[in-house]
């Protein structure tokens, strides 16, 4: 049977989460909404941005203006354009699959096009790019995955989605795939949900192949 890799963006193929949450804590500041990136990186990672939004008024009980999201896009646009790296390992890994493989992420088409512009990794992935803006549904809920799937030509079965946040680990589960829980910061996941953990693109490689 034919195989299909999914690739999540933000955290497993660009080093991006750091500078997102610092760009988020930034602009939710100047608003009244104060929290730490380790706090961010904690309760933020993975979720689209009108939940992070929902989460940081939740959080220090503020409401947010209406030109926030626009302001977080801009300024991390900026931020990535000064400081977004790969994620180490990363464009070797891409290079050497033989199995196909896609990217699909929760956000938006274009900041997931810069991400991989910016990095190198773009041409490796060859315009295979799936956002859960074009299709409407967005992790923990698998639509995204079921779309990448469906659009590559294989069965959900035939997947195996690489994640770094509990709702792409349960949105990949969900869809029926085998799911590997990428990074420093999805162990517990890992072990809550039963699958395996791969701490570098080293180890991932490794697995993959």
């Amino acid at each position: 049977m034919r195989q299909v890799i999914i690739f999540d963006c933000d955290g497993t193929l660009v080093d991006s989460e750091t500078i997102g949450v610092g760009v988020l804590a930034e602009v939710a500041a100047e608003g009244g909404a104060t929290f730490s990136p380790t706090a961010a990186l904690e309760h933020l990672r993975g979720l689209k941005m009108t939940e992070c939004v929902e989460r940081i008024e939740e959080l220090c009980g503020v409401k947010l203006s209406e030109d926030f999201v626009p302001q977080v896009r801009l300024r991390m646009a900026e931020a990535f354009r000064l400081r977004l790296q790969p994620m180490a390992g990363a464009r070797e890994l891409l290079a050497s699959l033989t199995t196909p493989f896609c990217v699909a992420s929760s956000g938006p088409r274009a900041k997931i096009e810069l991400s991989l512009s910016l990095t190198g990794l773009a041409p490796l992935v060859d315009g295979r790019i799936f956002s859960s803006y074009e299709v409407g549904s967005w992790k923990p809920e698998p639509g995204i995955f079921l779309h990448a799937a469906a659009a590559m030509g294989v069965a959900p079965s035939a997947c195996t989605v690489v994640e770094d946040s509990e709702p792409g680990v349960r949105a990949g589960l969900a869809a029926g795939m085998r799911v590997l829980a990428y990074g420093d910061f999805v162990g517990n996941v890992a072990q809550r949900h039963g699958v395996p953990h791969v701490r570098t693109h080293r180890e991932l490689a490794d697995v993959l192949r």
